[in-house]
């Protein structure tokens, strides 16, 4: 079993930044993905970014330039960061942190529906 903890959600002016982590426990294993969604009111949750075991990013085309995940894997511990930038009010949201157990081209495709595991979310709201 694997649990997700995110942490660094605030409230912030537009053009501020944030920085979200993730703490990953339980057992990673060797092959994961693991990434970063969000739900704005009444919009469906999307994909933000993605990372998967050897480094390869993917990124949402409305955040590109403006975000960077990263993963540091230390005493069989994963977090994974989403340093965020530039944010505009449209960034607003509950930021997910998602992985699923396994790899494959599939991971850099954002797509919820390959994760299996979700932490509890993490409240971003940024001001005009």
């Amino acid at each position: 079993q694997v649990q997700l903890v995110e942490s660094g959600g605030d409230s912030v002016q537009s053009g501020g930044s944030l920085r979200l982590s993730c703490a990953a426990s339980g057992y990673i294993g060797y092959n994961y993905c693991i990434g970063w969604f969000r739900q704005a009111p009444e919009k469906e949750r999307e994909g933000v970014a993605v990372i998967n075991r050897v480094g390869s990013t993917t990124y949402a085309v409305s955040v590109k330039g403006r975000f960077s995940i990263s993963r540091d894997i230390a005493k069989n511990t994963l977090t994974l960061a989403l340093q965020m930038r530039s944010l505009k009010p449209e960034d607003t949201a509950i930021y997910y942190c998602a992985a699923a157990l396994r790899g494959g081209d599939w991971c850099l495709d954002l797509w919820q529906d390959n994760f299996d595991y979700w932490g509890q979310g993490t409240q971003v709201t940024v001001s005009s």
